[in-house]
């Protein structure tokens, strides 16, 4: 069995090396998880609110943003902020949702909001934060359900920005994350 080729980065001052994974027989991508390192997604979390704009409330998709976002509301204060999820939950008092399908996933999902949490939104600066983007689909359908509930999308933010989402001017992140060929030379 040959060794799994990495991407080396310099991510908010911590050096880590990303596996590389086929997304196809000619296309791979570097995996990037903040699950279980908490240096990273401290120091992700501060170095994004550095560059953050003024908002209300923060939002994520489930489920790798959770750690992000959750850091990032932390260390501003511990403030409230809102997750879309992936199924919806007893304890929630009604849904809204929209379908998304992203390069990560091999079948469409749907991200569903809280009423409840949308109440709290209607009117408010809703700042979208992910770990990274990719195709941008995950982030429509996020910056979608905050339309639906009434709030205003006052930026949106990653650690990373991979292949052509690092191009976008409306998307503020850390690094650029390229693509990799099928022998895992990076591509842009």
């Amino acid at each position: 069995m040959s060794e799994r080729k990495s991407y080396k980065m310099n991510i908010a001052g911590c050096e880590r090396a990303l596996p590389l994974c086929p997304l196809n027989d000619e296309l791979q991508i570097g995996a990037f998880v903040i699950f279980g390192d908490p240096e990273l997604t401290t120091a992700c979390s501060r170095a994004l609110l550095d560059k953050a704009p003024e908002y209300d409330y923060l939002i994520s998709a489930e489920a790798k943003g959770i750690p992000l976002v959750h850091e990032m509301a932390r260390l501003a204060g511990n403030q409230k902020y809102f997750l879309a999820r992936k199924a919806p939950k007893l304890y929630m008092t009604g849904v809204f949702e929209v379908k998304v399908r992203s390069i990560t996933t091999d079948k469409q999902q749907t991200l569903y909001l809280d009423t409840a949490d949308a109440e709290l939104m209607r009117g408010k600066r809703i700042l979208i934060v992910d770990d990274v983007i990719s195709t941008g689909e995950s982030l429509r359908a996020v910056e979608e359900l905050v339309r639906q509930a009434g709030g205003i999308c006052c930026g949106r933010m990653a650690i990373l920005a991979e292949g052509e989402a690092a191009d976008r001017d409306d998307l503020i992140y850390l690094e650029k994350l390229p693509l990799f060929d099928k022998d895992g030379k990076a591509l842009n």
